[in-house]
């Protein structure tokens, strides 16, 4: 319940909400990013960064994960796992560009919480 209603947020603005985006420091034309802003609920965001280091390593749903989706809708199970997949391949790509560790685990778990909103506000 660390997030309350899911329906006054949208996809994007979760990130921000739970302080998982760059603060900005901007004065006319120059723009600087800086690290996150950490507002919000750190709970939650701590989770979220702890939950995005384990998409990090070969996705491979196990024997209690499919168990774990054979009682779920079919529609639920599907999108968690094309959405693992996907936070799998972020990994990927951000190792292949080189980026720092912590900075490819915070997008990730940016990525994650967009997607939590999503299954949290997804229609049966």
């Amino acid at each position: 319940m660390e997030i309350g209603d899911w329906h006054r947020l949208t996809g994007s603005s979760i990130g921000s909400y739970l302080g998982l985006v760059p603060s900005e420091s901007s004065s006319g034309a120059s723009r600087v990013q800086g690290g996150i802003t950490k507002t919000g609920n750190s709970h939650a965001r701590r989770l979220l960064i702890e939950a995005a280091w384990h998409h990090k390593k070969a996705y491979t749903p196990g024997k209690t994960m499919q168990q774990r989706w054979a009682l779920a809708p079919a529609v639920a199970a599907e999108r968690g796992d094309a959405g693992n997949r996907r936070l799998h391949r972020s990994w990927q790509r951000m190792t292949a560009h080189k980026k720092r560790h912590t900075v490819a685990n915070t997008a990730i778990a940016r990525e994650l919480a967009g997607w939590c909103w999503s299954l949290a506000t997804m229609d049966t």
